[in-house]
């Protein structure tokens, strides 16, 4: 297969809401690659810099040169993979870079995995707390980790893990290339894999591949303990819901719980949510199952 032949889509969204689950999932298609955080973006980030105003190097790279050069990161980086028909990456990146993922690449289509914000918190913190003799590389001093409001408060910063992937998702939930894009809540997929996964095929075009939702192998002990947070990309071997009570204060929780922008407002984007749960207006356009999801 060539690389013009191979197609890309995006996996993006809040972390600790599916993504590494959504990947593994995908990844049993022989025609898919799919994985936890790549560094594709990065290097894309780092590329474009070189290109931008303040770099000696900008004013001699021409538009064209510039477009040639990062779709060719993505091109060369997979280039070892060209069995696989589609390549998902995942980055939580990629929804502030929407304007220039989809000139790159116009048939592309972003999954943005999400969750409530209040328990992407409590996931959080339940990792810190599972790693007791661990100072993880999510806080940058004592100050910082000192307290669970610390921690979160730390997490909720706009350039920070949690505050960013936020900001990043609302930024292309409301922007210009909103249809592109489809909100997959964690809890559905967790409930009911197979319809979501099925939503999830008839959005990127591809036909239906027989998943296995019983046995789902995916991890990354290496690079988690390079975070020093054991278990952030471990996934179940089978999909369910872990029902739990939260680790966070109550007002914490309350705080954060309100963050869900994307249950009750318009945009263009698609969105997978339970049939009780999708809003009335037609501006709305939401993606739900004949059948309804429970939510």
């Amino acid at each position: 297969m060539t690389p013009a032949e191979q197609r890309f889509h995006f996996i993006s969204g809040l972390p600790r809401s599916g993504s590494t689950l959504l990947a593994a999932l995908l990844r049993q298609n022989p025609r898919f690659h799919a994985g936890m955080t790549s560094p594709v973006g990065a290097l894309f980030s780092g590329m474009l810099n070189q290109f931008s105003a303040g770099s000696e190097f900008g004013p001699v790279i021409s538009d064209e040169q510039r477009q040639r050069l990062l779709a060719g990161l993505f091109t060369s980086y997979y280039a070892d993979l060209q069995d696989k028909r589609v390549v998902f990456d995942t980055n939580r990146l990629w929804c502030a870079r929407l304007p220039a993922l989809k000139h790159l690449f116009p048939q592309a289509k972003v999954i943005a995995c999400v969750r409530n914000v209040a328990w992407v918190m409590d996931s959080i913190e339940r990792l810190y707390r599972a790693n007791p003799y661990e100072n993880t590389k999510l806080f940058g001093d004592d100050a910082e980790r000192s307290t669970v409001y610390s921690r979160v408060e730390t997490l909720a910063q706009r350039n920070r893990l949690v505050g960013f992937a936020w900001s990043a998702l609302k930024d292309a939930y409301y922007g210009e290339h909103a249809s592109s894009m489809l909100v997959v809540e964690y809890e559905l997929l967790a409930q009911a894999p197979e319809k979501v996964l099925r939503l999830v095929y008839e959005f990127i075009g591809e036909p239906w591949f027989e998943h296995d939702f019983e046995h789902i192998e995916y991890d990354a002990p290496e690079f988690d303990q390079a975070l020093g947070v054991r278990g952030l990309h471990k996934v179940r071997p089978r999909v369910g819901v872990e029902r739990r009570q939260t680790v966070l204060p109550p007002d914490l929780f309350e705080q954060y719980a309100k963050l869900n922008f994307w249950q009750n407002s318009h945009s263009q984007a698609h969105v997978i949510r339970s049939a009780a749960s999708a809003p009335s207006s037609a501006s709305a356009r939401a993606i739900t199952p004949a059948s309804g999801i429970a939510g």
